[in-house]
């Protein structure tokens, strides 16, 4: 019978080295400053948490860096000034750039000019489609508010049989749609 409070399992043998979480190192841990580039590569890591598929960057929300001293300070336009996600976007920012070793970055919210889905890029729109959701289709022209229907091409089977069932779709910057052809429901990113 064993005393109380002793074990039968084996005890692991202290490590000659243990790392508490006060010697955890940045990812940037060679001591030299980042480059602009390198900056760039992090915050491509950093996902919009409404679409997930793609980055801050590819979505155009990150507009410029610029040092102040030495600290970064990196503009973020968000995509509508309602957007429930944009305080969660620059938590996601600045704990990116601090991950990478840079300390103490100012996420700088700026609101002009407004941000549009022009600023989408290429691959931003691709991984869009890819992920089910139809990109902007042309540019951020307020025609529809005259009553000029657009034609939305379905993300998931290329078709442009499509019709909107609903001005609004899982977030305020989409619409609900449906391809007449695959009878598949999709989200379309609309043009702002």
């Amino acid at each position: 019978m064993q005393k109380p409070g002793k074990t039968s399992k084996p005890v692991a043998a202290p490590l000659e080295n243990p790392m508490i979480a006060s010697d955890r190192v940045p990812a940037n841990a060679c001591g030299e400053p980042l480059t602009e580039d390198q900056i760039w590569q992090l915050l491509e890591e950093v996902k919009d948490p409404e679409v997930p598929a793609v980055s801050v960057v590819e979505l155009g929300v990150v507009r410029k860096l610029s040092w102040q001293g030495e600290q970064l300070v990196v503009d973020v336009t968000p995509t509508y000034s309602g957007c429930p996600a944009t305080d969660l976007i620059e938590e996601l920012i600045a704990a990116a750039l601090m991950q990478g070793g840079i300390r103490d970055p100012q996420i700088k919210r700026v609101l002009t000019p407004a941000w549009t889905t022009d600023w989408i890029t290429p691959v931003g729109r691709e991984k869009l489609r890819q992920f089910g959701i139809a990109p902007p289709q042309g540019s951020a022209s307020k025609m529809t508010l005259l009553g000029h229907d657009q034609q939305i091409t379905c993300p998931l089977c290329g078709s442009s049989h499509t019709e909107q069932v609903s001005e609004f779709g899982s977030t305020a910057c989409k619409a609900l749609y449906r391809c007449t052809d695959c009878l598949e429901p999709f989200d379309y990113f609309k043009c702002i």
